[in-house]
Protein backbone atom coordinates (compact mmCIF):
# COMPACT_ATOMS: atom_id res chain seq x y z
CA UNK A 1 0.00 0.00 0.00
CA UNK A 2 1.06 3.54 -1.00
CA UNK A 3 2.61 6.09 2.08
CA UNK A 4 0.36 8.51 1.64
CA UNK A 5 -3.29 8.16 -0.01
CA UNK A 6 -4.66 11.15 -1.95
CA UNK A 7 -7.03 13.27 0.16
CA UNK A 8 -10.81 13.54 -0.86
CA UNK A 9 -10.16 17.51 -2.32
CA UNK A 10 -6.63 15.66 -4.38
CA UNK A 11 -9.17 13.68 -5.88
CA UNK A 12 -11.57 15.70 -6.73
CA UNK A 13 -9.16 18.33 -8.47
CA UNK A 14 -7.23 15.36 -10.80
CA UNK A 15 -7.92 15.82 -13.81
CA UNK A 16 -10.37 12.83 -14.83
CA UNK A 17 -10.93 10.88 -18.60
CA UNK A 18 -13.93 8.83 -18.66
CA UNK A 19 -14.19 6.65 -21.83
CA UNK A 20 -17.58 4.42 -20.67
CA UNK A 21 -20.37 6.43 -19.69
CA UNK A 22 -24.02 6.06 -20.79
CA UNK A 23 -26.01 9.32 -21.15
CA UNK A 24 -29.51 7.27 -20.39
CA UNK A 25 -27.62 6.15 -17.08
CA UNK A 26 -26.41 9.83 -15.68
CA UNK A 27 -29.34 11.82 -15.66
CA UNK A 28 -30.15 14.08 -12.12
CA UNK A 29 -32.89 12.45 -10.33
CA UNK A 30 -35.18 15.87 -10.77
CA UNK A 31 -34.51 15.97 -14.13
CA UNK A 32 -36.00 12.62 -14.41
CA UNK A 33 -38.93 13.95 -12.76
CA UNK A 34 -38.84 17.17 -14.46
CA UNK A 35 -39.01 15.45 -18.01
CA UNK A 36 -41.64 12.99 -16.78
CA UNK A 37 -44.00 15.91 -15.89
CA UNK A 38 -43.19 17.99 -19.04
CA UNK A 39 -43.22 14.97 -21.46
CA UNK A 40 -46.64 13.15 -19.87
CA UNK A 41 -44.72 9.88 -18.90
CA UNK A 42 -46.38 8.71 -16.40
CA UNK A 43 -44.65 5.31 -15.01
CA UNK A 44 -41.89 6.75 -12.57
CA UNK A 45 -42.16 4.82 -9.21
CA UNK A 46 -42.01 8.11 -7.24
CA UNK A 47 -41.62 12.16 -7.91
CA UNK A 48 -39.28 12.41 -4.86
CA UNK A 49 -35.69 13.10 -6.24
CA UNK A 50 -34.03 11.40 -2.86
CA UNK A 51 -36.59 8.17 -3.18
CA UNK A 52 -35.54 8.00 -7.15
CA UNK A 53 -32.28 7.91 -6.81
CA UNK A 54 -32.20 5.15 -3.97
CA UNK A 55 -35.23 2.92 -6.23
CA UNK A 56 -32.50 3.39 -8.94
CA UNK A 57 -29.50 2.16 -7.42
CA UNK A 58 -31.64 -0.32 -5.51
CA UNK A 59 -33.19 -1.65 -8.61
CA UNK A 60 -29.79 -1.60 -10.70
CA UNK A 61 -28.21 -3.99 -7.68
CA UNK A 62 -29.20 -7.17 -8.65
CA UNK A 63 -26.85 -8.91 -9.36
CA UNK A 64 -27.85 -9.59 -13.08
CA UNK A 65 -26.92 -7.04 -16.30
CA UNK A 66 -30.76 -8.00 -17.64
CA UNK A 67 -32.44 -6.35 -14.35
CA UNK A 68 -30.19 -3.71 -14.01
CA UNK A 69 -31.36 -3.10 -17.66
CA UNK A 70 -34.83 -2.87 -16.75
CA UNK A 71 -33.99 0.99 -14.71
CA UNK A 72 -33.04 2.19 -18.33
CA UNK A 73 -37.12 2.20 -19.56
CA UNK A 74 -37.67 5.22 -16.95
CA UNK A 75 -34.51 7.24 -18.02
CA UNK A 76 -35.10 6.08 -21.95
CA UNK A 77 -38.83 7.08 -21.33
CA UNK A 78 -38.63 10.72 -20.81
CA UNK A 79 -35.97 11.35 -22.99
CA UNK A 80 -38.11 10.96 -26.39
CA UNK A 81 -38.06 14.87 -27.45
CA UNK A 82 -35.32 17.10 -28.85
CA UNK A 83 -35.84 19.80 -25.77
CA UNK A 84 -35.52 16.41 -23.17
CA UNK A 85 -32.48 15.43 -25.16
CA UNK A 86 -30.53 18.33 -25.21
CA UNK A 87 -31.20 19.32 -21.44
CA UNK A 88 -29.91 15.81 -20.67
CA UNK A 89 -26.80 16.21 -22.52
CA UNK A 90 -26.38 19.55 -21.37
CA UNK A 91 -26.36 18.50 -18.04
CA UNK A 92 -24.30 15.32 -18.60
CA UNK A 93 -21.53 17.97 -19.80
CA UNK A 94 -21.88 20.03 -16.79
CA UNK A 95 -21.99 17.65 -13.90
CA UNK A 96 -18.74 15.85 -15.83
CA UNK A 97 -17.25 19.01 -15.60
CA UNK A 98 -17.78 19.89 -12.36
CA UNK A 99 -16.78 16.50 -11.26
CA UNK A 100 -12.59 17.68 -12.93
CA UNK A 101 -13.26 15.17 -16.55
CA UNK A 102 -11.41 16.75 -19.09
CA UNK A 103 -12.34 14.26 -21.77
CA UNK A 104 -15.50 11.86 -22.35
CA UNK A 105 -16.99 9.82 -24.46
CA UNK A 106 -20.44 9.34 -23.51
CA UNK A 107 -22.52 6.66 -25.38
CA UNK A 108 -26.01 6.00 -26.47
CA UNK A 109 -27.95 4.40 -28.55
CA UNK A 110 -30.17 6.67 -30.72
CA UNK A 111 -32.81 4.28 -31.80
CA UNK A 112 -34.12 4.32 -28.36
CA UNK A 113 -35.55 8.00 -28.18
CA UNK A 114 -37.72 7.98 -31.80
CA UNK A 115 -40.67 7.26 -30.17
CA UNK A 116 -42.65 10.42 -30.95
CA UNK A 117 -41.37 11.17 -34.04
CA UNK A 118 -37.98 11.84 -33.57
CA UNK A 119 -35.04 10.88 -36.47
CA UNK A 120 -32.12 9.18 -35.13
CA UNK A 121 -30.25 12.67 -36.82
CA UNK A 122 -32.54 14.57 -35.22
CA UNK A 123 -31.42 12.81 -31.64
CA UNK A 124 -28.18 13.35 -32.64
CA UNK A 125 -28.16 17.05 -33.44
CA UNK A 126 -29.73 17.30 -29.76
CA UNK A 127 -27.86 15.69 -28.22
CA UNK A 128 -24.48 17.30 -29.68
CA UNK A 129 -25.82 20.68 -29.00
CA UNK A 130 -26.82 19.63 -25.54
CA UNK A 131 -22.68 18.90 -25.26
CA UNK A 132 -21.71 21.78 -26.77
CA UNK A 133 -23.73 24.35 -24.55
CA UNK A 134 -22.86 21.89 -21.50
CA UNK A 135 -19.17 21.80 -21.80
CA UNK A 136 -19.19 25.40 -23.24
CA UNK A 137 -16.59 27.95 -21.08
CA UNK A 138 -15.22 24.52 -19.16
CA UNK A 139 -12.15 22.58 -19.53
CA UNK A 140 -14.51 19.73 -20.78
CA UNK A 141 -13.58 18.24 -23.92
CA UNK A 142 -16.87 15.60 -24.78
CA UNK A 143 -17.76 13.60 -27.50
CA UNK A 144 -20.18 10.90 -28.82
CA UNK A 145 -20.13 7.26 -29.54
CA UNK A 146 -23.71 6.00 -30.68
CA UNK A 147 -24.26 2.64 -29.52
CA UNK A 148 -26.69 0.12 -31.24
CA UNK A 149 -28.98 -2.51 -29.47
CA UNK A 150 -27.35 -5.95 -29.75
CA UNK A 151 -31.19 -7.70 -29.47
CA UNK A 152 -32.50 -5.69 -32.08
CA UNK A 153 -31.65 -5.02 -35.67
CA UNK A 154 -30.47 -1.34 -36.90
CA UNK A 155 -26.87 -1.97 -36.32
CA UNK A 156 -26.03 -1.15 -39.52
CA UNK A 157 -28.26 1.96 -39.41
CA UNK A 158 -26.74 3.23 -36.39
CA UNK A 159 -22.78 2.50 -37.76
CA UNK A 160 -23.62 4.49 -40.56
CA UNK A 161 -25.46 7.37 -38.61
CA UNK A 162 -22.12 7.64 -36.80
CA UNK A 163 -20.13 7.73 -39.09
CA UNK A 164 -22.17 10.63 -41.61
CA UNK A 165 -22.03 12.37 -37.88
CA UNK A 166 -17.93 11.84 -37.50
CA UNK A 167 -17.25 15.60 -37.63
CA UNK A 168 -20.05 16.58 -36.02
CA UNK A 169 -19.03 15.92 -32.64
CA UNK A 170 -19.23 11.73 -32.58
CA UNK A 171 -15.86 9.64 -32.66
CA UNK A 172 -17.48 6.22 -32.36
CA UNK A 173 -19.62 3.23 -32.59
CA UNK A 174 -20.63 0.72 -29.80
CA UNK A 175 -23.02 -2.42 -29.44
CA UNK A 176 -24.80 -2.21 -26.57
CA UNK A 177 -27.39 -4.50 -24.39
CA UNK A 178 -27.75 -7.67 -23.10
CA UNK A 179 -24.42 -9.77 -23.68
CA UNK A 180 -25.76 -13.25 -23.38
CA UNK A 181 -27.74 -14.45 -26.32
CA UNK A 182 -26.66 -11.50 -28.64
CA UNK A 183 -23.45 -12.21 -29.77
CA UNK A 184 -21.34 -9.68 -31.16
CA UNK A 185 -20.94 -11.56 -34.69
CA UNK A 186 -24.45 -11.03 -35.28
CA UNK A 187 -23.44 -7.05 -36.08
CA UNK A 188 -20.76 -8.12 -38.50
CA UNK A 189 -21.84 -5.96 -41.04
CA UNK A 190 -22.06 -2.85 -39.01
CA UNK A 191 -18.51 -3.32 -37.63
CA UNK A 192 -17.19 -4.22 -41.59
CA UNK A 193 -19.30 -0.56 -42.28
CA UNK A 194 -17.47 1.24 -39.71
CA UNK A 195 -13.76 -0.26 -40.62
CA UNK A 196 -14.18 0.50 -44.20
CA UNK A 197 -14.68 4.01 -43.55
CA UNK A 198 -11.90 4.11 -41.20
CA UNK A 199 -13.73 4.13 -38.24
CA UNK A 200 -13.38 4.17 -34.60
CA UNK A 201 -15.41 1.55 -32.37
CA UNK A 202 -15.40 -0.43 -29.23
CA UNK A 203 -17.47 -3.28 -28.59
CA UNK A 204 -19.70 -4.31 -24.91
CA UNK A 205 -17.92 -7.60 -24.31
CA UNK A 206 -17.11 -9.69 -21.20
CA UNK A 207 -19.27 -7.96 -18.95
CA UNK A 208 -22.16 -10.84 -18.48
CA UNK A 209 -20.41 -13.28 -20.98
CA UNK A 210 -17.06 -14.89 -21.12
CA UNK A 211 -14.11 -14.63 -22.99
CA UNK A 212 -15.67 -16.42 -26.14
CA UNK A 213 -17.57 -12.70 -26.26
CA UNK A 214 -14.40 -11.28 -25.83
CA UNK A 215 -12.88 -13.35 -28.37
CA UNK A 216 -15.32 -12.66 -31.01
CA UNK A 217 -15.52 -9.07 -30.41
CA UNK A 218 -11.64 -8.92 -31.23
CA UNK A 219 -11.19 -11.43 -33.72
CA UNK A 220 -14.26 -11.45 -35.65
CA UNK A 221 -15.48 -7.87 -35.40
CA UNK A 222 -12.32 -6.20 -34.69
CA UNK A 223 -12.67 -4.12 -31.81
CA UNK A 224 -10.12 -1.19 -30.94
CA UNK A 225 -11.60 -1.39 -27.16
CA UNK A 226 -13.33 -3.81 -24.98
CA UNK A 227 -16.41 -2.35 -23.32
CA UNK A 228 -15.98 -3.65 -19.45
CA UNK A 229 -13.63 -6.74 -21.08
CA UNK A 230 -13.43 -7.99 -17.36
CA UNK A 231 -14.33 -11.29 -18.04
CA UNK A 232 -10.83 -11.78 -19.45
CA UNK A 233 -10.21 -12.47 -16.00
CA UNK A 234 -11.55 -16.27 -16.87
CA UNK A 235 -8.77 -16.63 -19.12
CA UNK A 236 -5.81 -15.75 -16.17
CA UNK A 237 -5.15 -18.64 -13.73
CA UNK A 238 -3.45 -17.47 -10.87
CA UNK A 239 -1.64 -20.61 -8.89
CA UNK A 240 -1.49 -21.62 -5.08
CA UNK A 241 1.61 -19.73 -4.89
CA UNK A 242 0.07 -15.90 -6.40
CA UNK A 243 1.65 -16.51 -9.97
CA UNK A 244 -0.90 -15.44 -12.66
CA UNK A 245 -0.27 -17.71 -15.84
CA UNK A 246 -2.44 -15.73 -18.99
CA UNK A 247 -3.92 -17.69 -21.36
CA UNK A 248 -3.65 -16.78 -25.11
CA UNK A 249 -6.68 -14.60 -25.39
CA UNK A 250 -5.18 -12.47 -22.57
CA UNK A 251 -2.18 -12.60 -23.61
CA UNK A 252 -2.97 -11.38 -26.82
CA UNK A 253 -4.68 -8.67 -25.21
CA UNK A 254 -2.58 -7.37 -22.78
CA UNK A 255 0.49 -8.07 -25.85
CA UNK A 256 -2.01 -5.63 -28.57
CA UNK A 257 -2.33 -2.94 -25.65
CA UNK A 258 -6.45 -3.29 -26.00
CA UNK A 259 -8.21 -0.88 -23.68
CA UNK A 260 -10.08 -2.51 -21.12
CA UNK A 261 -12.78 -0.20 -20.03
CA UNK A 262 -13.59 -1.36 -16.69
CA UNK A 263 -16.33 0.26 -14.36
CA UNK A 264 -15.75 -1.70 -11.20
CA UNK A 265 -19.43 -0.31 -8.88
CA UNK A 266 -21.18 -0.97 -11.59
CA UNK A 267 -19.51 -4.49 -12.07
CA UNK A 268 -20.39 -5.18 -8.18
CA UNK A 269 -24.46 -4.52 -9.00
CA UNK A 270 -24.68 -6.30 -12.25
CA UNK A 271 -22.98 -9.33 -9.99
CA UNK A 272 -19.63 -9.41 -12.12
CA UNK A 273 -18.24 -9.46 -8.26
CA UNK A 274 -19.63 -9.49 -5.04
CA UNK A 275 -17.19 -6.82 -3.47
CA UNK A 276 -14.63 -4.57 -4.82
CA UNK A 277 -11.96 -5.78 -3.05
CA UNK A 278 -12.62 -9.09 -5.49
CA UNK A 279 -12.46 -6.96 -8.44
CA UNK A 280 -9.85 -8.17 -11.10
CA UNK A 281 -9.13 -4.16 -11.87
CA UNK A 282 -5.84 -4.85 -9.16
CA UNK A 283 -4.75 -7.94 -10.91
CA UNK A 284 -5.24 -5.99 -14.48
CA UNK A 285 -2.93 -3.09 -13.61
CA UNK A 286 -0.91 -5.57 -11.73
CA UNK A 287 -0.24 -7.25 -14.86
CA UNK A 288 0.06 -4.25 -16.88
CA UNK A 289 -2.97 -4.32 -18.93
CA UNK A 290 -3.82 -0.77 -20.71
CA UNK A 291 -6.53 -0.61 -17.42
CA UNK A 292 -8.78 2.78 -17.82
CA UNK A 293 -11.50 3.61 -15.02
CA UNK A 294 -15.09 4.50 -15.82
CA UNK A 295 -18.34 4.96 -14.36
CA UNK A 296 -20.34 3.30 -16.44
CA UNK A 297 -24.20 4.57 -15.19
CA UNK A 298 -23.24 7.56 -12.92
CA UNK A 299 -27.22 7.41 -11.10
CA UNK A 300 -28.25 3.87 -11.36
CA UNK A 301 -24.72 2.98 -9.21
CA UNK A 302 -24.72 6.93 -7.67
CA UNK A 303 -21.02 6.80 -8.79
CA UNK A 304 -19.06 9.73 -10.52
CA UNK A 305 -15.34 9.28 -11.57
CA UNK A 306 -14.09 11.07 -8.08
CA UNK A 307 -16.27 8.56 -6.30
CA UNK A 308 -14.48 5.90 -7.91
CA UNK A 309 -10.85 6.89 -8.11
CA UNK A 310 -11.61 7.21 -3.96
CA UNK A 311 -12.88 3.49 -4.19
CA UNK A 312 -9.77 2.28 -5.57
CA UNK A 313 -7.76 4.04 -2.95
CA UNK A 314 -9.68 3.18 0.34
CA UNK A 315 -10.24 -0.59 -1.45
CA UNK A 316 -6.67 -0.95 -3.11
CA UNK A 317 -4.39 1.71 -1.34
CA UNK A 318 -3.80 3.51 -5.12
CA UNK A 319 -2.09 6.87 -5.11
CA UNK A 320 -1.78 9.85 -7.13
CA UNK A 321 0.67 7.92 -9.19
CA UNK A 322 -1.57 5.09 -10.18
CA UNK A 323 -4.82 7.63 -10.76
CA UNK A 324 -2.35 9.40 -13.25
CA UNK A 325 -1.66 6.01 -14.70
CA UNK A 326 -5.00 4.92 -15.69
CA UNK A 327 -6.41 8.36 -16.84
CA UNK A 328 -3.37 8.53 -19.30
CA UNK A 329 -3.65 4.81 -20.40
CA UNK A 330 -7.67 6.43 -20.89
CA UNK A 331 -6.18 9.51 -22.82
CA UNK A 332 -3.42 7.46 -24.68
CA UNK A 333 -7.40 4.91 -25.61
CA UNK A 334 -9.78 7.80 -26.42
CA UNK A 335 -11.06 8.14 -30.29
CA UNK A 336 -9.86 11.68 -30.00
CA UNK A 337 -7.22 12.45 -32.83
CA UNK A 338 -3.60 11.76 -31.90
CA UNK A 339 -2.48 15.45 -31.53
CA UNK A 340 -5.53 16.56 -29.40
CA UNK A 341 -4.70 13.26 -27.09
CA UNK A 342 -0.97 14.47 -27.00
CA UNK A 343 -2.16 18.11 -25.78
CA UNK A 344 -4.29 17.01 -23.09
CA UNK A 345 -2.01 14.60 -21.91
CA UNK A 346 1.23 16.66 -21.74
CA UNK A 347 -0.53 20.26 -21.24
CA UNK A 348 -3.30 19.10 -19.33
CA UNK A 349 -3.31 16.03 -17.44
CA UNK A 350 0.49 15.47 -16.80
CA UNK A 351 1.01 18.77 -15.55
CA UNK A 352 -1.82 18.62 -13.16
CA UNK A 353 -0.82 15.38 -11.55
CA UNK A 354 2.60 16.69 -10.96
CA UNK A 355 1.47 19.68 -9.03
CA UNK A 356 -0.93 17.87 -6.85
CA UNK A 357 1.51 15.54 -6.07
CA UNK A 358 3.61 18.56 -4.67
CA UNK A 359 0.69 19.84 -2.84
Amino acid sequence: MSATLPTPEQIAAAPKVLLHDHLDGGLRPQTVIDLADETGYGALPTTDPAELAEWMKRGADRKDLVLYLDTFAHTTGVMQTAEALHRVARECAEDLAADGVVYAEVRFAPELHTEQGMSMDDVLEAVTSGFADGSDGTPLTIRAICSAMRQMDKSLEVSQLAVRWRDRGVVGFDIAGPENGFPPDEHMLAFQFAERENFHFTIHAGEAYGPKSIWKALQFCGAERLGHGVRIIDDIEVSPDGEPHLGRLANYIRDRRIPLEVCPSSNLHTGVVDDLADHPIKLFKDLKFRVTLNTDNRLMSDISMSKEMQNMVDVFGWDLLDMQWLTVNAMKSAFLPFDERLVLINEVIKPAYVTLRGA
